[in-house]
């Protein structure tokens, strides 16, 4: 329906310092008039317009006053010409740099020279251009009628009510329609549009519409809340961590000790086999003039002799001196067998075999057995004594109470040592007189008959007697252990004692044909006044007759050599060979003389 005139305003409503005639108040009144132009001219509202639209323009409230003629309102009064916008709570603007969904309705580009939009809540449509200078409405909600433009530089009072808009004002471009997006919610305050025969609602009990995809990410309605308190991550103390790791190091240390006590007293190494680190097998020969070298070579004809008889029984060693089978040892090592005993051979392989006597000889404590038929025999090379020089290194090779294949070291401690050995029976036939070579390679009871070797493997001696520590008896008699006074019997004369035991069954004692005084306490050895038995004391057309020695002389050299007993002058002479020739100093009745002589031969009983 059309809209009633407005009364032209009176002249308080125009404003304060204007005159009838004035310019601007001329310029308002014009606009005033093209406003009511053009909405005599608007065409009728259509049928299906809004009614909502209609019930807010007929509940607008009237003006409070009278039309000004001079357009002039009164202090603080609201003027007659403009409509009250709708009561609406501010939307909040969306901070710089909210990303703004795609879709929504775009500000329209402006004309040249009018004054931006203001920029709307998020998700809400974007108010139409103003004309420049306007006051920019608020945005309706859809459905409502648009609010029209207002004229330059004229505010309308809040709660007047403007009639709408019939069509666009000339001089001004037509209002763009706000668009409607489904969904949208008004601002809060603001009373929604009713239908046709619909109930009015209120707000609160209308319901609210599933947000779509396009304004899930925000909503300025919903009810936000407060963002969690950010949570504060727990830090430790770097003196509480050192505290935490001294404590686990502590627990641990106790623990490991406490295991690897336990495995070390109760040995639960837990099945491991423990592997230590070893060298591995040298198969390189040693060098032959090294004791290794030596026992290397010599050990192979090194024999243990184990000797049994009626009464007694003992253990030896021995050598092997040829292919035969011939073996040499001491004659105080093959006595206990007598005639009938048992002797049998052990060699260093490990091998037995019985052995039999050849010959023995009481006077140089030596005998020869034989083993037969035994092959792979390792005769020992035969050196020479005389060569010998004292300090020569040297090995002895035994069976130290009865610990076959020892082998010990040392050196020639002298030369020529007179020794005897032996003398149990009272006849003393059993003595023996040896001029040893003395060693300080350990000898003990059992290496009895075994090689004296030199550094070349070549025997020099058999080992026959040793200076016990138990008592100071004599030699041979102790059984006490080695204190370095070893004596051995020179090769050269075991070598002519051997040769004649394997070859006639007896050996030769070379004798001066005289009897000694073996009771004489001078120095020297004095002739005896008496013979054996019924005998002289110079044989008849012996070696010592022959060389004008009388009853009584005394002997002091032999061959430049002194002799201080009668045991020393028997060591001396049986050293030698039968028919070597001699030289003697003697003296008689106070002088000095000197005799020579070739010594005679006598065999062994």
């Amino acid at each position: 329906m059309d809209e009633p005139k407005a009364p032209k305003p009176k002249w308080w409503s125009r404003p304060v310092g204007a005159r009838p005639g004035d310019r601007s108040s001329d310029a308002a009144e014009g606009a005033e008039e093209r406003t009511e132009a053009a909405a005599a001219q608007a065409p009728p509202e259509p049928v299906d317009a809004p009614v909502e639209g209609r019930a807010l323009e007929e509940a607008a409230p009237r003006p409070l006053h009278e039309p000004d003629p001079y357009s002039t309102p009164p202090y603080g009064g609201p003027g007659p010409w403009a409509p009250a916008p709708p009561v609406q709570h501010p939307v909040a603007t969306p901070a710089q740099g909210t990303h703004v969904p795609p879709g929504m309705a775009q500000t329209p580009p402006q004309a040249p020279g009018m004054a931006p939009a203001s920029p709307q809540a998020t998700g809400m449509a974007q108010a139409p251009p103003q004309a420049p200078g306007m006051a920019q409405a608020p945005p309706q909600a859809p459905g409502m009628a648009q609010t029209p433009p207002q004229a330059p530089g004229v505010t309308p009072p809040h709660g007047t009510t403007l009639p709408p808009a019939t069509g666009p004002v000339p001089g001004q471009s037509a209002p763009v329609p706000m668009p409607s997006h489904p969904g949208m919610t008004p601002p809060h305050g603001t009373q929604l549009p009713v239908g046709p025969g619909e109930p009015h609602r209120p707000p609160a009990a209308m319901a609210q519409p599933a947000p779509t995809a396009q304004w899930r990410g925000y909503d300025p309605w919903a009810v936000v809340p407060p963002p969690a308190a950010p949570k504060t991550r727990k830090t430790v103390s770097r003196r509480g961590a050192w505290i935490a790791v001294l404590l686990i190091a502590l627990v641990a240390g106790c623990i490991g000790g406490g295991i690897g006590a336990y495995a070390e007293r109760d040995n639960a190494s837990g099945g491991v086999d423990v592997k230590l680190p070893q060298a591995p097998v040298e198969k390189e020969a040693r060098a032959p003039g090294s004791v290794a070298g030596i026992a290397a070579a010599s050990l192979p004809g090194v024999v243990t002799i184990h000797v049994r008889g009626s009464s007694e029984e003992g253990t030896g060693t021995g050598f092997v001196l040829d292919k035969q089978g011939h073996i040499l040892t001491n004659n105080h090592v093959v006595q206990p067998a007598g005639a009938d005993g048992d002797i049998s051979v052990t060699f260093n392989s490990g091998q037995d075999a019985k052995a039999e006597i050849i010959g023995r000889d009481a006077g140089y404590d030596l005998a020869v057995v034989k083993v037969d038929r035994v092959s792979g025999l390792t005769p020992l090379p035969l050196g020479n004594s005389d060569s010998v020089r004292v300090g020569d290194p040297v090995v002895a090779i035994g069976a130290p109470f009865d610990l076959a294949g020892t082998v010990t070291s040392g050196i020639i401690s002298a030369k020529e040592r007179p020794i005897t050995a032996g003398g149990e029976k009272e006849d003393g036939s059993d003595v023996s007189y040896v001029d040893a070579l003395q060693t300080d390679a350990p000898i003990n009871p059992g290496n009895s008959g075994g090689p004296l070797v030199d550094r070349k493997g070549r025997v020099i001696g058999i080992n026959s007697a040793i200076r016990a520590a138990d008592d100071g008896s004599g030699l041979g008699g102790g059984q006490g252990g080695s204190i370095g006074l070893g004596f051995a019997i020179p090769i050269n004369q075991g070598k002519r004692v051997a040769e004649e035991l394997i070859n006639t069954g007896k050996a030769t004692h070379p004798v001066i044909g005289v009897t000694l005084d073996m009771g004489y306490t001078g120095d020297g050895a004095r002739v005896n006044t008496k013979g054996a038995g019924s005998g002289p004391p110079v044989t008849s057309d012996g070696p010592g007759d022959k060389a004008g020695i009388k009853a009584g002389d005394v002997i002091t050299e032999v061959d430049g050599v002194p002799v201080h007993s009668g045991q020393e002058l028997i060591v001396k002479i049986r050293s030698h060979r039968p028919g070597d020739r001699l030289a003697l100093t003697l003296k008689r009745d106070g002088k000095t003389r000197t005799a020579e002589l070739t010594l005679g031969s006598a065999s062994s009983g």
